[in-house]
């Protein structure tokens, strides 16, 4: 039996990544958002509360992981970064997989991975796509989100392999600084070349 292909899709903050993965799920391609599951087995009952709380306490509660409190225990922070890394990774590897179990008949899925350059992520998919949009046009983007600033904006563009050098190693581009019809009809091509 012929495994699904991979595609990875990536892109830094702002480039419309979230929109680019609901227009697959809309045309009936399973995605697997990374960072969604992140935020399940950090939420209410997670299964990494535990872990997390043991290595930053204070950071969890019934409502799950504080993200304010851990982000700040992290932020800046190579090392508590790179443990908090070592928490959450295998578990997302781990849903990963069996998301990929899942869908063994299908024959495309996505793997919606913000860092996957970053992680190495690469290596482990088909072919990358990577999406992207005017510097301005991100900007805008980002800095609309509630409690957003240009600073913080600053900090996670300098974690962020550069857009340009995303661009460079991609298999595919997809620019979301055109109107949606025109990203849709984009997205439709790619799915029916890489469905066949």
């Amino acid at each position: 039996m012929s495994k699904p292909f991979i595609l990875g899709l990536t892109g830094s903050i702002g480039m419309g990544k979230s929109t680019v993965a609901d227009m697959f799920e809309r045309r009936g391609v399973p995605v697997f958002d990374a960072d969604a599951e992140v935020r399940r087995m950090q939420g209410p009952g997670g299964r990494l509360l535990g872990a997390i709380e043991r290595v930053f306490p204070g950071t969890t509660g019934p409502d799950g992981v504080d993200r304010a409190l851990l982000g700040a225990a992290v932020f800046g922070d190579s090392a508590a970064l790179a443990r908090l890394e070592a928490i959450v990774h295998p578990a997302v590897r781990a849903a990963r997989e069996a998301f990929l179990r899942q869908c063994a008949a299908e024959p495309l899925v996505v793997f919606d991975v913000p860092l996957l350059f970053e992680k190495g992520g690469n290596e482990e998919v088909d072919a990358v796509l990577v999406v992207t949009a005017p510097p301005e046009v991100q900007r805008a983007r980002v800095l609309a989100r509630p409690g957003m600033t240009a600073e913080r904006l600053e900090q996670i563009l300098a974690l962020q392999l550069p857009d340009a050098e995303k661009r460079e190693r991609a298999d595919y581009l997809l620019d979301t600084g055109t109107p949606p019809a025109e990203t849709e009809q984009a997205v439709a091509a790619l799915v029916d070349k890489l469905s066949h």
